[in-house]
């Protein structure tokens, strides 16, 4: 029997591909857990009581857009975050952002740009959705290295013109995952203006934006309507995993151009999986609160000036401006991530399996990504330990 041709290059996932590396060899210390950017904080006292109150719930089907109470509650939390006031019917909640991350490729990518295969973009680390997404479509995923060189976002405006006069869509992360770099205003208006130009669409991965050091990280929505740019050209995507220590919860939501929603409505109407309808109920209080939110990001500033002064005089140290992770340069991720387990127990994730190789060069291969999620005294001594063992 046949199978689908168009994955057979595909990687193992990151997180198998870690447990092969590092599960034949016993811990050097007690584990610590720094790999998976799972947030260990305290999810909102509310969850529990709302949850119970709406047990019923589970036995209806839910409203596959979102309940009218918890849209209303995400379009005051646009409004309240970026000044955007967002119609409702350009909304819809997603059972977690990496579904609407793949799904919104289905919808809003033609079979062909300019008589061509279309040409999806991504930077080069990446979150690995954004290249299943575009060869499910049939597009050739173009991997743009997002480097020191290029202050860790991607450099699409670098790319040949004829490269560029096929891109379909085009993906950004702000605060990147993994280096922590945030998208400036002019970085993100100069995005649009070259999507308008060579006619494609932006999809913005947003999940870490309330997760920062000093400044909170503007967004394509409030850029593109300051610019005036048309609605059709974006998309953009957030969550409520990071944001409120919700990631099994699984919601988040997406917010397009009224024909980009219609398109892709209508396709998760034959094919997503609605959120049930209390997860919904917490949803709305969750997008409704924000007292919760400051409280656990002045936790992360606190492992940000902890991991500063730790990482103090190391060579290539670059604070993350937002997320919550470091992305600490290495000779080689693999063989580090691999000693730093055997004589430690701490255990991160090599860069590499975040990336493509790209030209003989793989972005991702001199660093290593180190997830500050754990509480703050227990990622001290990680990354106490992980300087002694790799730079000490």
């Amino acid at each position: 029997m046949a199978f689908p041709e168009r994955f057979s290059n595909l990687p193992d996932y990151a997180f198998p591909r870690l447990r092969g590396l590092l599960d034949a060899h016993p811990p050097g210390g007690e584990p610590i857990a720094m790999t998976i950017g799972e947030p260990r904080h305290a999810m909102p006292e509310f969850v529990g009581p709302i949850l119970a109150a709406n047990l019923s719930g589970f036995g209806v089907y839910p409203p596959n857009d979102g309940t009218p109470e918890l849209l209303a509650a995400i379009r005051g939390w646009i409004g309240r975050r970026y000044g955007v006031d967002m119609a409702e019917d350009r909304l819809m909640v997603l059972n977690g952002t990496r579904e609407g991350l793949f799904n919104a490729a289905i919808a809003l990518c033609p079979e062909a740009k300019n008589g061509q295969r279309p040409v999806v973009l991504m930077p080069n680390p990446f979150y690995q959705v954004y290249a299943v997404a575009a060869l499910t479509v049939g597009a050739d995923p173009v991997y743009v290295p997002a480097t020191a060189a290029t202050g860790f976002l991607p450099d699409y405006g670098g790319l040949p013109k004829d490269v560029l006069d096929r891109v379909a869509l085009a993906y950004i992360c702000s605060p990147a995952n993994p280096q922590g770099a945030v998208a400036s205003r002019d970085y993100l208006a100069d995005l649009l203006t070259l999507a308008e130009k060579h006619d494609f669409r932006v999809l913005a991965d947003e999940c870490y934006s309330e997760i920062w050091r000093e400044t909170p990280p503007p967004g394509l929505l409030q850029v593109a309507e300051a610019q005036g740019a048309d609605p059709e050209r974006v998309a953009v995507f957030h969550s409520l995993s990071k944001r409120s220590n919700l990631p099994g919860l699984r919601s988040g939501f997406v917010a397009a151009g009224p024909e980009c929603m219609n398109r892709i409505r209508k396709l998760r109407s034959f094919a997503g999986a609605p959120l049930p309808l209390p997860l919904q109920r917490v949803a709305e209080a969750a997008w409704a609160d924000e007292a919760h939110v400051e409280a656990s990001r002045a936790l992360y500033q606190a492992k940000f000036r902890d991991a500063d002064a730790i990482f103090a005089g190391v060579q290539g140290y670059q604070a993350p401006e937002g997320g919550f992770f470091l992305w600490l340069p290495v000779e080689d991720g693999e063989q580090a991530a691999l000693k730093l387990w055997r004589e430690t127990g701490v255990r991160v994730l090599p860069g590499a399996y975040l990336s493509r190789e790209v030209g003989g060069e793989n972005p991702g291969k001199g660093y290593i990504r180190v997830a500050l999620v754990a509480p703050q005294e227990e990622t001290q001594r990680g990354l106490t330990g992980l300087r002694d063992c790799i730079y000490g």
